[in-house]
């Protein structure tokens, strides 16, 4: 991918970043090493690789899911200002 100026100029509209004309010229080298190094990137045979989220093989961490609260409606909506078949119940706001 070519970069020059305008390109520059128009991804720091885009990110909304102010950069001035010599910080543009500085720019144009940097994003086309960048996008150099990417196309290396895309030149390594990854088929049979499973994606990775680390380094290391771990197994997330997951707690059990149960139920450990509850069986008490009446208590819970006792505080309420308004309530019915222990539900809350809310004044209408819109028409």
């Amino acid at each position: 991918m070519q970069v020059d100026q305008a390109l520059v100029q128009r991804v720091a509209r885009l990110a909304r970043i102010k950069v001035t004309d010599e910080e543009a010229a500085s720019l144009v080298t940097e994003l086309s090493s960048i996008l150099s190094f990417i196309e290396q990137l895309n030149e390594v045979d990854t088929k049979g690789v499973e994606p990775l989220t680390s380094v290391e093989e771990m197994e997330m961490k997951k707690r059990d899911d149960v139920v450990n609260d509850g069986g008490y409606p009446d208590q819970i909506v006792a505080n309420a200002p308004m309530s019915e078949d222990h539900y809350f119940m809310v004044p209408k706001v819109v028409e």
